[in-house]
């Protein structure tokens, strides 16, 4: 069967990162024989350029149509001067809200070898393997909000549903991991973790009574992400506190750039993407690290195209490269060299081929015969 994947590189490092996994999904896709389309599409400051709109709609079309979607990357100073709802990042909500994209996963697992470019001490990383599920098509960042010179608000609101399927995604994930499921929230102060709270317990009493239930303050959740985070299985959150703790957690990785995603709805549609941002003071210079993006390829392969030997071979393949160097700039520690975004890439294709069980043809998709 032919799966078709929408391409959106966007902006800063967005198209180099993708450039680079695309020819890593390309090397995996022939060895594991599957049969993958590529459609490019524009999205952020590019499609703002392009076409006047962050979200066009032939992106967003083309989108509702797909099996799976890469995105490389939004955003950058050159559109600052912008309104918000004109702004790049503006079409990856927009996106996110028009593919009901409700669930975000972002898995946290230091490996040796990058771990030394983290502050964290190594004992403290030791075990150290959780998933953040962050709630991201509701909450404050879809809210009612104004603006004035003297004056502001934003609105935080939830519906039962809404936190009801997130925790669902949650817990079942937990069911596969080590039945540990983290509520994260604000209950002492704010109605809508209340509202969290009250479900999240209702829903696993019922439904999931094989998984321990433990609700978390944030403030307290960011201190023990950083100081004790072995302790966390899997995590769930609403959109705000989800994008802080995530991106704070990849301090325990060594590197933002190496952190995937993926959001899931619950109908065709999936988006995959490095958490990192545009980084556009990077852009064009090849020091990017790709493995944010090659790794949400993996998580691609393994939930939507329904590949997960693929999935698995192609994690392995960047855990030994990540182990072993080269290292991007990010990486690179005092006196070591360092590599470009596109050889990093090479190196994680030859990895993968390395294997007892990949064929390795003359020419294989991804070779550079130049």
């Amino acid at each position: 069967m032919t799966a078709r994947l929408v391409c959106l590189p966007g902006d800063g490092i967005g198209p180099e990162v993708l450039n680079a996994a695309l020819r890593v999904l390309e090397a995996v896709s022939y060895h594991f024989n599957l049969d993958v389309v590529t459609e490019h599409a524009e999205i952020g400051g590019a499609a703002i350029d392009a076409c006047g709109t962050p979200l066009p709609n032939k992106t967003a079309a083309l989108c509702e149509q797909a099996d799976a979607i890469l995105l490389g990357a939004v955003g950058g100073p050159k559109w600052n001067a912008l309104k918000a709802e004109k702004r790049p990042e503006r079409g990856l909500l927009d996106l996110r809200y028009r593919l009901n994209l409700f669930g975000n996963l972002r898995p946290i697992h230091p490996v040796p070898g990058t771990t030394q470019s983290s502050p964290i001490q190594p004992e403290i990383l030791d075990g150290v393997d959780m998933l953040i599920v962050r709630e991201l098509s509701s909450g404050i960042y879809f809210g009612e909000r104004v603006y004035q010179p003297t004056f502001a608000y934003d609105t935080a609101a939830y519906t039962a549903d809404e936190i009801s399927r997130v925790v669902r995604l949650a817990a079942r994930f937990a069911q596969q991991r080590h039945c540990s499921l983290t509520l994260v929230d604000k209950a002492n102060v704010l109605a809508t973790s209340r509202l969290w709270r009250n479900v999240a317990t209702r829903i696993m009493k019922a439904e999931f009574p094989e998984v321990a239930l433990d609700c978390m303050l944030v403030d307290a959740a960011a201190m023990q992400i950083i100081s004790n985070p072995s302790r966390f299985d899997v995590i769930v959150t609403d959109n705000l506190f989800g994008d802080i703790l995530s991106d704070s957690a990849a301090v325990l990785t060594g590197s933002l750039g190496l952190l995937p995603s993926a959001s899931l709805s619950e109908a065709k549609a999936a988006l995959y993407e490095p958490v990192h941002g545009s980084a556009p003071d990077l852009a064009g210079r090849q020091c990017a690290n790709p493995v944010g993006m090659i790794r949400s390829v993996a998580l691609m392969l393994r939930y939507s195209l329904n590949a997960p030997d693929a999935a698995s071979s192609l994690e392995e393949a960047v855990n030994s490269v990540l182990r072993d160097g080269p290292r991007t700039p990010d990486l690179a520690g005092k006196g070591e060299s360092v590599t470009t975004t596109d050889e990093l890439a090479d190196h994680i294709i030859n990895q993968f081929r390395s294997k007892k069980d990949v064929r390795t043809p003359a020419h294989a998709p991804g070779t550079d015969t130049q």
